[in-house]
């Protein structure tokens, strides 16, 4: 025989590790101020990198940028000091009070606010040590966004040469510079040709270049980088978990880019099965965000088996209590029926419909019909009452007399007078008890009978018996699913289910009508002949409705027949299996809802740990995934590969498919390369000759290929010197192939 539901339980699989916790990451705290570096010489070209998110710059003749530093500026008033202070890039990490008015120089790609764009570059003279006494005498290369407007280039001019007096000029686009880099010297080499694919921080660009050159009216622009992906996560979450303790900085969700997410391989078949339980706990990643740990004071043995008694004692007190209030309430019951008995004997024996009227007035009773409405609705609660415990079952071995019950007052003493009231409320409360005792003997007859009869029609019909169990079952499983459905509603006070309760509250409230006082005690409903309520049990939800979110008498009964029926499909329904049961079906380990909020591991309320822990799962593949469906991100443009493959399909004469070059802080995601690649093999012609490499160093490159060509004479031909800027006025450059065109 299968073992009940009581001794089965769903198996727990034992962990082998405890879950790995991250911290959440943010912007450390720098140890000293940016040190000063020397090695300034005259003519020697300064190379800055100034990027949105990031600023770099250093010498030519180095190998990698002197100092690497946030673009922004914050200024702010020491209140103490009475003294206002300024501090650029990871100086402002030093001080709290400074991190409060950091301000960017960018508004989106573009430079908006010009004097924190002088203070940085102020602040990046004084680092490299620039040593000449009228202004900047190195030349300078600078990167720029693909396709800048005039106006940032002439005011960018204004600065350098009526500010620093720099002696020469040029800009780039920084992706072209660490493709250069990355490919070598000889740019007539066909190494050079190739799609460069640059994600940046403000948006990703595709650009076609030949022979070193980019080719800029091909190029491609996707509204999606770093600043837009930290976004991303950070609504992604903050819609994950809407009641986190913490908020997630933006500085935080660009870490958890940068150390958790990656490219999917097969993104929808990936995201199909990403939230299984055999497979989660080698894909989650559990960030631990800062908690205070509230010490609690452990309590000895002897303290726990003290506190324990006193919760039992006090459990048997309440039970007590309960039991005698119900009997208390029995019994004033069975007196109204008694009464109102009474009064339907007296109207049977009036002598005329006069008398009738007379007496259901003086009772506050409409008519006859309404007197049998109570008498029925109260012989109904007394029935449900007695089922339920009312005081001490143990059967008594003498039964308590009563003597002065049946004595008239008349014949008593003041004393016995008080004596008989106590003797006839005992005589009440114990008849109450044996009749309720009676009743529960015949609830326990009506039971085996009907189980007598429920095993005869099993034996006969296994197979009609199972479907009618399995109804049943499914029937009050629905229920009880609405019920917590109803519930969580009504924890909400805006839903609809809450208005509605306030509503049937209100309506209730405004009935004040009068009545006579047993009536009221009685629980008598209205007098309309008309009014059938209360003869659907569904009509009792208006009280449900308006109740506390727990009815428990009513959600214990059924509790006890779902496990009744679950135990009885366990024993004879060869295809209900443990599975199959409610308790199983609740269990976490097969909660969708649970696998993608706490992951594969039971969850806490009461621990502050796991409150303040964020389960990246999904999330992992999905914020990468928006470069290849943009859409999913709500943003209305093609993906990577369409734009890739328009431009290899549209130009197949030109191997752009040999050299796929990927540069910028996205480009960081493992696997982007292998999916690149797989997705263009499956869309390109076969025996197609298709490469994707990415920057060996996606921070430095850029800066490494500036430099490097600041030091050939395509460099020195293709600056705006001080007398072109003089004469030719600030919207002058000239043309070279890691620029923007020049257009007017």
């Amino acid at each position: 025989m299968p073992p009940s539901i009581d001794s089965v339980k769903v198996e727990e699989p034992v962990e082998e590790f405890a879950p790995v916790l991250y911290p959440l990451r943010d912007i450390e705290k720098p140890e000293a101020v940016e040190p000063i570096t020397g090695g300034w010489k005259e003519g020697v070209p300064i190379a800055i990198d100034f990027g949105s998110y990031q600023t770099r710059i250093g010498y030519a003749n180095e190998e990698s940028p002197s100092h690497e530093f946030f673009s922004q500026v914050s200024k702010f008033r020491d209140r103490r000091a009475n003294r206002s202070y300024t501090l650029v890039g990871n100086d402002i990490y030093l001080d709290a009070t400074a991190r409060q008015s950091i301000k960017s120089p960018f508004d989106g790609p573009l430079i908006s606010n010009w004097d924190a764009t002088e203070t940085i570059l102020d602040y990046s003279f004084a680092k490299l040590s620039v040593g000449s006494r009228n202004g900047v005498e190195n030349p300078i290369v600078m990167t720029e966004i693909l396709g800048a407007p005039e106006p940032q280039r002439k005011f960018m001019n204004e600065l350098l040469f009526e500010g620093y007096n720099v002696p020469s000029l040029t800009y780039g686009i920084d992706s072209l510079f660490s493709f250069h880099y990355n490919q070598g010297v000889n740019v007539s080499d066909s190494s050079h040709t190739g799609i460069v694919v640059s994600c940046g921080h403000e948006a990703t660009h595709i650009i076609p270049v030949i022979k070193g050159r980019g080719i800029l009216s091909q190029a491609k622009r996707i509204n999606w980088g770093g600043r837009q992906a930290s976004s991303y996560l950070q609504a992604l979450l903050a819609l994950k978990y809407p009641y986190f303790p913490t908020k997630v900085t933006p500085s935080q969700a660009t870490y958890m880019i940068h150390d958790h997410c990656y490219v999917s391989s097969d993104y929808p078949q990936e995201l199909s099965n990403y939230l299984e339980y055999s497979t989660m706990s080698t894909r989650e990643r559990i960030i631990q965000a800062p908690f205070t740990e509230v010490v609690v004071q452990e309590k000895s043995e002897e303290e726990l088996a003290r506190i324990a008694e006193q919760r039992k004692e006090s459990g048997r007190r309440l039970q007590e209590q309960a039991a005698k209030k119900r009997l208390e309430k029995l019994v004033q019951q069975e007196q109204e029926l008694e009464y109102y008995n009474e009064l339907k004997n007296r109207i049977a024996s009036a002598p005329n419909k006069k008398e009738v009227k007379r007496m259901l007035d003086g009772e506050g009773i409409k008519d006859e019909a309404a007197l049998q409405k109570t008498i029925s609705e109260l012989e109904k609660t007394i029935r449900r009452g007695r089922k339920q415990d009312v005081g001490d079952d143990t059967e008594e071995q003498v039964a308590p007399s009563f003597p002065l019950v049946e004595i008239p007052d008349e014949d008593l003493d003041e004393e016995q007078i008080k004596e008989k009231r106590r003797q006839r409320l005992l005589k009440a409360s114990y008849d109450a008890r044996m009749r309720a005792k009676e009743e529960k003997l015949l609830e326990e007859q009506r039971l085996a009978e009907e189980a007598r009869k429920d095993d005869e029609w099993r034996e006969a019909d296994l197979e009609g018996w199972i479907k009618e169990k399995r109804d049943k079952l499914d029937g009050l499983l629905a229920n009880v699913r609405e019920k917590e459905r109803l519930r969580e509603e009504l924890s909400n006070r805006k839903s609809h289910a809450s208005q509605m309760r306030m509503k049937s509250i209100a309506v209730l409230a405004s009935d004040s009508r009068g009545g006579n006082k047993r009536r009221r005690a009685a629980g008598a409903g209205d007098d309309d002949p008309d009014d059938t309520f209360g003869a659907n049990d569904d009509d009792w939800a208006v009280y449900r409705r308006i109740a506390n979110a727990s009815d428990s008498e009513e959600e214990e009964e059924e509790k006890n027949t779902i496990k009744a029926l679950q135990e009885q499909l366990l024993q004879h329904d060869p295809t209900f299996s443990i599975e199959d049961t409610r308790e199983a079906q609740l269990d976490w380990r097969k909660s969708t809802i649970h696998m993608f909020l706490r992951g594969p591991h039971e969850f806490d309320p009461e621990s502050r740990a796991q409150s303040h822990q964020l389960n990246l799962n999904v999330e992992r593949i999905r914020v990468p995934e928006v470069l290849f469906q943009p859409s999913i991100a709500g943003v209305d443009q093609a993906g990577i590969v369409e734009v890739c493959g328009d431009i290899l399909l549209r130009n197949k004469t030109i191997p752009y498919a040999n050299n796929l070059f990927l540069h910028g802080g996205q480009a960081h995601f493992p696997n982007f390369e292998d999916r690149l690649f797989n997705e263009l093999r499956a869309i390109l012609p076969v025996n197609t000759s298709l490469s994707v490499k990415r920057a060996s160093n996606l921070s430095f490159d850029a800066w490494r290929g500036m430099a490097q060509w600041s030091l050939t004479d395509d460099f020195r031909s293709s600056v705006v010197t001080r007398e072109d800027y003089l004469e030719m006025g600030s919207g002058y450059i000239k043309e070279h192939g890691f620029g923007n065109a020049l257009v007017r």
